[in-house]
């Protein structure tokens, strides 16, 4: 699987009894699809993901998974204080057709030795590819063994430095593995080829039978996808901040989950697009846009993204307690760092 461009942090709406609210996730993802992002994440790390309990995370699979655009890269988020629960999750990932797993470490503080087991023991039984989620907590020689792994894809680095890129890339060298895309280098996700895959053969009524009697013409089916094959290696994926994304891209990253992109999404594809349009300069200047929304929401958290969400035309809504709603001047400001970011 090809992991590339933006992605989006799915959040998780919620009645103001705190209540799980199907439809408007159901609409959050249909507005994501028409956007250029390239992949929705579920419960992503830093979102309210830990608060669901087992049958919402399902639900959550089965909306996510129903809602999205087939051309959309599915990652379901895991944060499972054990490797079987970890590996029950992204077994529903899967079966609800989902892409990969971005696995993140448990919250209950681990050693690095039982750190290091924790993610290759969920990798050696996934029922999908793996993606690491964390920062320095995962040693760049553990990240290292970790990429020899045949399942283990990549990571999503969170506050990734330039640095801390450049000794990721240097320890993954060697990691290489043939992934599946479309003519125009785009991934392809398996909801793709299980769409075409339920197609029937066409079938035509001959020239013939049709003189003497009733014929029935089925229409013929859509064409089926032409793909080739692309080498990639270690991929890494900036997770969480936008202030040094430019120069990320231009260390060789393959793409974002910024923070910034679950209710600014077009924006954050804007520096990206700019970039990979040969444009660094029109990228920095697109990015200087973000920099500001970007830290105050950082400083606000979720509750912060969920009303800026709202602004935008995705539901946000509140989040579940214990974690609070924003007081009325923390929302002003919200309003007032948007303001520019609403197209």
């Amino acid at each position: 699987m090809l992991i590339d461009g933006i992605h989006v942090p799915l959040t998780a709406p919620f009645y103001r009894d705190g209540a799980s609210y199907w439809r408007k996730l159901e609409h959050n993802v249909g507005r994501y699809s028409l956007t250029p992002a390239a992949g929705l994440v579920a419960m992503p790390p830093g979102g309210e993901g830990g608060l669901l309990s087992d049958a919402e995370v399902v639900e959550t699979l089965q909306v996510v998974s129903a809602a999205a655009a087939r051309e959309k890269v599915l990652v379901a988020g895991i944060v499972k204080e054990s490797v079987r629960g970890a590996l029950w999750a992204a077994e529903q990932a899967a079966q609800e057709g989902f892409d990969a797993v971005l696995l993140s470490a448990p919250e209950t503080k681990l050693s690095a030795d039982e750190l290091g087991v924790y993610f290759a023991a969920v990798a050696d039984s996934s029922a999908l590819p793996v993606m690491l989620s964390g920062g320095n907590e995962i040693p760049v020689e553990r990240i290292a063994e970790l990429a020899a792994h045949t399942n283990v894809m990549g990571i999503y680095g969170r506050e990734l430095t330039t640095e801390r890129y450049h000794a990721i890339a240097a320890a993954t060298r060697e990691k290489q593995r043939e992934v599946e895309v479309t003519t125009v280098f785009a991934p392809v996700t398996g909801r793709m080829k299980v769409q075409v895959a339920s197609e029937r053969p066409a079938t035509f009524v001959s020239a013939e039978s049709l003189g003497g009697g009733a014929g029935l013409a089925v229409a013929p089916p859509k064409a089926a996808i032409k793909t080739r094959k692309k080498i990639t290696g270690f991929q890494t994926i900036v997770e969480g901040k936008a202030e040094n994304f430019v120069e990320l891209l231009e260390a060789g990253v393959a793409g974002a989950m910024l923070r910034l992109a679950a209710c600014a999404p077009q924006a954050c594809h804007e520096v990206y697009a700019a970039f990979k349009d040969g444009n660094p300069e029109l990228a920095r200047e697109k990015a200087a846009r973000l920099r500001e929304a970007d830290a105050l929401m950082l400083e606000l958290g979720i509750a912060g993204v969920k009303y800026a969400c709202d602004l935008n035309g995705y539901y946000g809504g509140l989040p579940r307690l214990p974690k609070l709603a924003l007081t009325g001047e923390e929302r002003r400001r919200v309003e007032l760092v948007m303001a520019s970011l609403r197209a």
